[in-house]
């Protein structure tokens, strides 16, 4: 039965309803959007607002209205550290306790596993819409045809737009994808830049998302995680944003590092007791000055775009009226990185040809590689001094002297645990609720706080099971609690172990090693650039530190140690054959495969209906060597420690062919095909280090040694093929 109101009770009931609703979208409002921002492979010293010179506006602002912790930790590499921040375990914990590749252990699957939760599955059940725009890298299924369970969308994601890969051109980007579906640039009808920058893609989608949010769900809070590639290799910017820094950086890096510490001091970032570490590169001995110059001004470049980007996003928040409850944090992922990749010449080229020489890509072609071959149009892909880093084509990193100058004051780089490996800026900015503006904490953090500090403020509740899978418990603290000046509660130490290098910091207390080195003491306090070991002088607390950090490396997933390596004991090592007779799809394992540590071998092989594809590979990208065809041209790569040389052909290789391959222990490599030498080179040596992964027959089963994606396998037959090792 119903009753008509009166016009008195009506509008109380449409006034209850008013408090109600204003009741709900008050409680609602409380709860903030999260951006969560992070570069890549920049140092502690390079943003303006912790101490650089590179104009990043953007960041300076939001960090004059907001929060700057100054003792802020990563884990010292991208796939690891982004395990840590999306699933608030450590990276081990989460199954990446490397890089993406399995070693057996799991720990190290190189692959995030299901016993943890993403924060945008963690927050999404709270009523939040999740974003993403940028480099995901924490899963080794990147084709756009294989496993996608761990793609974004699969973790929590409600709109993807990114690589699922972890490095490659900005103009041109690998595994790009946007929600489940990888495209290309060139035939992307929702992205039509003039010019496609990754960078700017990046920001511009994040921009995007928001503006769709406030159109679709103006009610729901979002979280967004945006993932630059910046600065990361290669070294490619724009023009215009290269043009700004011509001449900033002619006097070298000790100006540099020089003006970036008396900065930093004033700022109040670093102690005046810190001394500098030492100068890792002598400028006066620089042989291609004009080169490395350039090197460091495409790299800021690269960061001054991502500052620009940043704005946009901000401006999105604005316009949309979200910006005074939106919690902003920025940080990187590693420090600034050493590695040497595309810094020596590729294939004999010295610099771009006058025309282009290869075959021009098919509109919608997806790029695969994360090294291209060559330009959409045509050009090949060019390395080395001589060759200017910034435009498409380009492929060069900006080397040691340069990461050394982005980490001041700091020791060591990308890949290490000493602080400058793992030492991050963090900036948080939220106007309607952190109150400490303009301000440093001081308090270590590290990124296992993240997914803490978002479940907290987004009032979400962290799951203990998903269906029949138990989740772990988080490991981090909530920084909330440093937005209005009190104290974090961490209840444990942190730790590190990556590489075999490993740490914990405890208090102002931090015991560092590097892989198979003695352990070496710190006061923090007193000495953050890590000069003076105290180990021998305070042996006790050494001793109580080392049993804090086997305790913790026994319980999450990190021993034994050295497991990244993916070694056998030396003992189930195949030392003593030394003549392998193999056939297509043969396929050994480490323990069965020969041992190539250190020794010369000689590969030959009959094909017939020759392709591009592998003949023979033993390992994987951090150690191993494959023969194969690749754009129908004759190839030997070897990969030690991770970085790779390639030995290649000039001519295409017949349908029908006797092949050898020769490496020396010093390195030289030679290649035949039919009894004739076709190529040679130099390599750094033989193996430095017997692969972990086994030895394919006609494919590269597991991580790639060459360059190509796993497995290329050999469309052609493969005869008798013989692997034979040398004695020592």
């Amino acid at each position: 039965m119903f009753r008509v109101l009166s016009k008195t009770q009506t509008a109380f009931v449409v006034l209850s309803l008013q408090l109600i609703y204003a009741s709900s979208a008050m409680a609602e409002s409380d709860r903030p959007n999260i951006v969560l921002i992070m570069a890549d492979d920049m140092g502690y010293s390079d943003i303006g607002c912790y101490g650089g010179e590179i104009d990043t506006p953007t960041l300076n602002r939001l960090a004059a209205d907001g929060l700057r912790f100054t003792q802020f930790y990563n884990t010292g590499r991208c796939c690891p550290t982004r395990a840590a921040l999306l699933t608030g375990l450590y990276s081990h914990q989460a199954g990446v306790g490397w890089m993406m590749t399995d070693r057996g252990h799991d720990g190290y699957r190189g692959d995030l596993n299901n016993r943890c939760v993403t924060i945008a599955e963690a927050v999404r059940p709270a009523g939040y819409s999740t974003y993403m725009s940028g480099k995901w890298h924490v899963t080794p299924h990147v084709k756009p045809d294989g496993p996608k369970d761990n793609w974004p969308v699969q973790r929590g994601f409600d709109r993807f737009y990114g690589t699922i890969h972890g490095a490659g051109s900005f103009y041109d980007p690998n595994s790009l994808t946007r929600d489940n579906t990888q495209i290309s640039p060139s035939a992307d009808s929702e992205y039509k830049p003039e010019t496609y920058y990754y960078t700017d893609a990046i920001s511009d989608q994040a921009a995007r998302f928001i503006k769709e949010h406030k159109a679709a769900s103006p009610d729901k809070p979002f979280f967004m995680y945006v993932a630059y590639t910046a600065a990361h290799w290669p070294m490619h910017a724009l023009e215009k944003d290269i043009a700004k820094y011509r001449g900033k950086y002619d006097e070298g890096y000790g100006v540099i590092r020089a003006a970036r510490l008396k900065r930093m001091r004033e700022l109040g970032l670093v102690s005046p007791d810190w001394e500098m570490t030492a100068q890792a590169e002598d400028w006066n001995k620089v042989e291609h000055r004009e080169w490395e110059i350039r090197c460091m001004e495409v790299y800021a470049a690269m960061v001054d775009s991502m500052d620009q980007g940043i704005g946009r996003i901000v401006d999105a928040l604005r316009v949309t009226g979200a910006f005074d409850n939106t919690l902003i944090l920025f940080l990187q992922d590693n420090g600034g990185c050493a590695e040497t990749l595309g810094r020596s010449p590729r294939n004999g080229l010295l610099a771009r040809p006058e025309k282009p020489s290869l075959p021009i890509m098919k509109v919608g072609e997806l790029q695969t590689q994360m090294i291209p071959p060559q330009t959409r149009d045509g050009y090949p892909t060019v390395m080395g001094p001589g060759v200017m880093p910034g435009p498409d084509g380009t492929y060069i990193a900006y080397g040691r002297g340069w990461a050394n100058t982005s980490n001041t004051p700091f020791r060591e780089y990308k890949h290490w645990v000493h602080e400058g490996g793992i030492a991050t800026p963090l900036i948080a900015h939220w106007p309607a609720k952190l109150k400490q503006t303009g301000k440093f904490d001081h308090q270590p953090g590290h990124l296992i706080d993240l997914l803490a500090t978002c479940v907290d403020v987004a009032k979400a509740t962290y799951p203990k099971r998903i269906g029949d899978r138990e989740i772990q418990p988080m490991e981090g603290a909530s920084l909330a609690p440093a937005f209005v000046g009190d104290s974090i509660e961490r209840e444990n130490a942190i730790f590190w172990e990556h590489e075999g290098n490993r740490a914990v910091r405890d208090g102002k207390w931090k015991l560092v090693a590097k892989e198979n080195r003695p352990w070496e003491l710190y006061d923090m306090e007193a000495d953050r650039t890590e000069l003076h070991n105290l180990a021998a002088e305070l042996p006790e607390k050494k001793t109580a530190l080392e049993a804090k950090w086997n305790a913790w490396a026994a319980r999450a997933n990190v021993l034994p140690l050295g497991t990244w390596r993916g070694q056998a004991k030396a003992a189930s090592f195949n030392k003593k054959q030394k003549k392998f007779t193999l056939r297509q799809g043969d396929d050994l394992s480490q323990a069965k495969a020969p041992f190539v540590e250190k020794r010369a071998l000689t590969i030959t092989a009959t094909l017939r209906e020759s392709g591009d594809g592998v003949i023979v590979a033993q390992g994987g990208t951090a150690a191993g060597y494959s023969l194969y065809v690749k754009s129908g041209k004759l190839m030997f790569a070897t990969r030690h420690s991770g970085k790779i040389t390639v030995i290649a052909a000039s001519d295409r290789l017949p349908s029908e062919a006797g092949v050898r391959a020769m490496l020396s222990r010093d390195g030289k490599v030679v290649l035949q095909v039919d009894g004739r030498e076709v190529a040679n080179g130099k390599t750094p040596g033989a193996l430095n280090a017997m692969p972990s992964d086994g030895l394919q027959v006609g494919s590269d089963a597991n991580g790639a040694v060459g360059e190509h994606n796993a497995p290329f396998a050999f469309p052609g037959k493969i005869e008798e093929l013989t692997v034979q090792v040398a004695n020592k």
